[in-house]
């Protein structure tokens, strides 16, 4: 990774009628870096990414896309850029082989037998290159989408939400390569709400509404917003979880297996509420909040109004 930003963008907007679904967007991205881009469905992640990769005019805002303006260069920005969309594209009665030549033949690629063929052996699909894509698995489909958007070379991948429906151990697979891809030098913009995956980015922007509520590595989000949270086990915890629930300086009680989560964003006011319970059956104890306690405070502290 580099101080060189593939992404440069600032003030990025756009409307939809009197809906504002991106709201002055400010984000940089470097060359190399992994970067999640989080929200609930609807906060404007699909919107922002189709700016960037020239699908769509941004109503304000100016910069950079791979050192080429987003404005004026969009057309030379999407020759250089990949995107991945949610819902596989692809032709289900065509080979995972045919469906890549098919994908060069967009590119107008020279040697495009050979592009396939690199294509195939660098996603590990040159042994399945005769099967139909409609017959393969959500996560051989995933390296076939993956393969498709690479096979021109491009600079920036811009990802929506890419291991919707995959089973676990192929999107650990995928984001194996993903890291492997980014130590070359390739740099992701990748859109997902699984918080774990979240954890795995080199950098987070979380998206709400349009807007962009923080950004940083996924230790500075957390101190961030300031949350304070505590673990707590013990006898009949749903009904605990009841009772705290209707406290004030409580915001979140959630279950996780054995033990409760209860967080709050004035750490005064948390302790202050959970004190007449800190005492035996139940154990607590202060702990560090995750990403997930961290989104959900920024949603719910959140005034801004709906967008798609």
């Amino acid at each position: 990774m580099t101080d060189e930003l593939s992404i440069d963008v600032h003030g990025m907007t756009k409307r939809f009628g009197s809906l504002t679904a991106v709201n002055r967007i400010d984000l940089e991205v470097r060359k190399g870096e992994i970067c999640g881009f989080l929200g609930p469905n609807g906060s404007g992640k699909t919107t922002f990414i189709r700016m960037l990769c020239g699908l769509l005019r941004p109503d304000e805002g100016s910069g950079t896309c791979l050192g080429l303006d987003v404005i004026r260069q969009s057309e030379a920005i999407k020759r250089q850029v990949g995107y991945m969309t949610q819902r596989f594209s692809f032709y289900e009665d065509l080979s995972i082989e045919e469906n890549l030549d098919f994908v060069a033949r967009m590119y107008s690629m020279n040697d495009r037998r050979r592009a396939v063929n690199e294509s195939l052996e660098r996603l590990g699909l040159s042994t399945r290159r005769n099967q139909l894509a409609g017959k393969l698995s959500g996560g051989w489909k995933q390296r076939l989408a993956l393969a498709a958007c690479m096979i021109h070379h491009p600079k920036l991948l811009l990802l929506d939400e890419p291991t919707a429906g995959v089973d676990p151990k192929a999107r650990r697979e995928f984001w194996d390569e993903i890291h492997r891809l980014a130590g070359e030098g390739l740099t992701f913009l990748i859109a997902t709400h699984y918080m774990d995956e979240a954890e795995r980015c080199h950098r987070l922007a979380f998206i709400l509404y349009g807007n962009l509520l923080v950004h940083g590595t996924a230790s500075e989000v957390i101190a961030k917003s300031r949350l304070t949270s505590w673990t707590v086990t013990g006898p009949d915890l749903a009904r605990l979880s009841e009772r705290l629930r209707q406290l004030p300086g409580v915001e979140q009680v959630a279950a996780f297996g054995n033990t409760l989560h209860v967080s709050g964003g004035d750490a005064d006011r948390l302790e202050e509420a959970v004190a007449p319970f800190r005492i035996p059956p139940y154990q607590w104890q202060r702990t560090t909040s995750g990403l997930e306690d961290v989104f959900i405070h920024l949603m719910d502290g959140s005034n801004g109004g709906r967008s798609a």
